[in-house]
């Protein structure tokens, strides 16, 4: 397959250079449903471009009539993040101009005080299919109000074009998975929404987050929250439908280097979770292991992070992935004095019983600053 390449212009620098996306889409030769994926929000996210490259490579490998529906990839979807740098490092992280998270930006069509509650009684007698095709249409023309914002003359800051930019390209699809990975180090795992948990074992990660809260304003959330807020709305109202909308978070290893353990296990579960899905029609797939594969699921208010309680470096800590019970050291501080005493160790022990799944790649800290996230075993 030969897939549509676009170049879409999203920042216009004060030299005069512009930066841009590139959005590599797939038409199958059946119609069919959308699978949108990105990568690199995060600017030292990287891991997930070298996903969607060999992605791109296999579906070039593909005839068409192995596609049901369509996939649009954009890799590198953050152009302005992934160019920043502070000496040899690629935060990235944070809109450098207002401070804001690159994925805290997004807009939700629930927090426009659309009446969806009127929405849902107006639907109460229609099929599935149809409440889905007139549910799309409100959130499109929800959305359509933004551009005139845009371009008013007063314009709106950069994180808005931006995010206009992006949410254009998803906001019909049916799967949005959104590819990111530590920004310090860490294992492989995915953000999941409650009542989404039997689509995650198409990933085969081990290990997820399970979304029991939200605000509305990553990506992935932006994108689910509307039709799960439809899906609860329906169900009091007596008339119970499960859309098969989805959106996932996929964490592929560590910041500003590329795995090829964590790009291999996010391509091959990304290929598994399509096949499951009726998008691709390829021999082995979906795998057999799929039904059986058991994933940890972990409610995000039982992830916690751990932050220095001194200042000094960060010694003897425990490896990731490793399971520590309460009381347990976590890691030592190894702390200096000004005031004529001798360097000390400050210990930090476990809470509970825990597992850790992401730790900082900086092991010189302040007080206060990031050191480790675990999750409740």
């Amino acid at each position: 397959m030969i897939p549509i390449i676009s170049t879409i212009p999203v920042v216009q620098l004060a030299s005069g250079d512009r930066l841009s996306l590139q959005v590599y889409q797939f038409q199958g030769a059946i119609p069919g449903k959308k699978a949108y994926l990105q990568s690199n929000l995060h600017g030292a996210e990287i891991s997930g471009n070298a996903v969607i490259y060999q992605l791109i490579e296999f579906f070039r490998c593909l005839d068409s009539t192995e596609l049901i529906g369509e996939i649009w990839l954009v890799p590198v979807c953050n152009p302005v993040g992934v160019n920043q740098r502070s000496h040899h490092f690629s935060p990235g992280r944070y809109n450098l101009y207002d401070g804001v998270n690159w994925n805290r930006i997004f807009w939700d069509f629930e927090k426009q005080g659309e009446d969806i509650l009127g929405f849902a009684q107006s639907q109460i007698n229609l099929d599935a299919d149809t409440v889905k095709v007139n549910y799309r249409k409100a959130i499109a023309l929800s959305f359509a109000k933004e551009l005139a914002k845009i371009n008013a003359p007063s314009c709106r800051p950069y994180r808005e074009l931006f995010r206009y930019q992006l949410q254009s390209l998803c906001l019909d699809a049916d799967y949005v998975l959104d590819l990111h990975s530590s920004t310090n180090q860490s294992l492989d795992y995915l953000y999941c929404f409650s009542s989404r948990q039997e689509s995650a074992k198409a990933f085969l990660l081990d290990r997820a987050i399970l979304m029991n809260e939200y605000d509305g304003d990553a990506f992935d959330e932006a994108f689910l929250k509307p039709w799960l807020a439809l899906e609860r709305i329906l169900a009091e109202l007596g008339s119970p439908i499960s859309f098969d909308i989805e959106s996932w978070t996929l964490e592929l290893g560590s910041g500003m280097e590329i795995h090829p353990e964590s790009v291999a296990k996010g391509l091959r579960g990304i290929k598994n979770y399509l096949a499951s899905k009726g998008l691709l029609k390829i021999d082995g797939f979906p795998l057999p292991e799929t039904a059986n594969h058991q994933v940890i699921f972990t409610p995000k208010n039982l992830v916690k992070e751990y932050y220095a309680p001194a200042g000094g470096m960060i010694q003897n800590r425990v490896e990731l992935g490793s399971f520590v019970k309460k009381g347990d050291r976590l890691y030592q501080i190894l702390c200096f004095h000004k005031h004529g005493d001798f360097p000390t160790l400050v210990d930090v022990c476990a809470e509970s019983d825990l597992f850790i799944f992401d730790v900082s790649t900086n092991q010189s800290v302040n007080q206060g600053e990031y050191v480790l996230s675990v999750m409740a075993d």
